[in-house]
């Protein structure tokens, strides 16, 4: 038994000289390896083996967006300005030598001359109607013999409309304009500013039934029998005084529109 136990010592003691040996190779080969690297790479060669329980993947927290607010400078914006309609007096009137006409269908032509002559302008209603155009549509010219019997329309005997008036008064140095669609304020307007207007009515402020006509080209156009001129001269806030073949007229303010209205309230003003 003693012998036994001696060789059991015996084989434990050359284990433990063998296991020393190993690992003091190990510990030199070591050794050799660290003389062969430089003392970072050393480093990081030791701390790859090193694990920690609090190295946990650390995230850079991404830089947050960099939000602009620009603020628009403020719109100057200029006040809008409403023009005051210019107050005209409730009442006009204008004095305006007036004339019978030469012509029997030539009231356009008297009225254009005494127009005129309101601006001192001398003209004479011969001469203006033998100047006026010629045409089967009166918005052209003139319609018919000026000594024809009245009360026809195209293309027999009738007279002028405003385009063709107004054209040769301008023509002789007037500044007017002429057309259809204007309004009785505007009118009076005008009689306030001390400016006389003629308008195409029907007879003597009557009544009358517009028609629609074609001229030979095909234009068409508004015509109606009785068509005839007179000059305002002056209003109230009921009535509109008028000039009529050399007499003066007044009539009521439904009376003049009704009567105005048939050939679409046509006038001659100066501007």
């Amino acid at each position: 038994m003693q012998k036994l136990l001696r060789k059991v010592v015996s084989i434990n003691k050359t284990w433990i000289a063998v296991t020393l040996l190993i690992l003091l190779i190990s510990v030199v080969a070591i050794l050799s390896i660290l003389d062969n690297v430089t003392p970072s790479q050393r480093t990081g060669a030791l701390s790859t083996l090193v694990i920690s329980a609090t190295n946990t993947p650390s995230f850079a927290p991404s830089a947050e967006p960099t939000i602009t607010i620009t603020t628009p400078e403020p719109v100057k914006t200029e006040p809008t300005v409403i023009p005051t309609p210019t107050a005209i007096p409730g009442s006009a009137y204008l004095e305006i030598d007036a004339h019978g006409k030469y012509f029997y269908l030539g009231c356009e032509a008297a009225a254009a001359v005494d127009l005129a002559g309101y601006y001192d302008i001398l003209l004479y209603q011969y001469n203006f109607q033998q100047e006026l155009p010629l045409s089967d549509n009166p918005d052209l010219g003139f319609v018919g013999d000026a000594n024809g019997p009245w009360g026809q329309v195209p293309p027999y005997a009738y007279g002028v409309h405003a385009a063709p008036v107004a054209a040769l008064l301008q023509k002789y140095g007037v500044d007017v304009e002429g057309g259809k669609g204007y309004t009785l304020e505007q009118m009076k307007e005008k009689l306030a500013a001390g400016h006389p207007v003629i308008v195409w009515v029907i007879g003597n402020m009557e009544g009358g039934v517009p028609a629609e006509y074609t001229d030979s080209a095909g234009n068409k156009t508004i015509v109606a029998a009785f068509e005839h001129v007179v000059i305002l001269t002056g209003y109230d806030q009921n009535s509109v005084r008028y000039v009529n073949n050399g007499r003066f007229f007044q009539a009521p303010n439904e009376v003049f529109l009704n009567s105005w209205g048939v050939l679409g309230n046509m006038a001659v003003f100066h501007r």
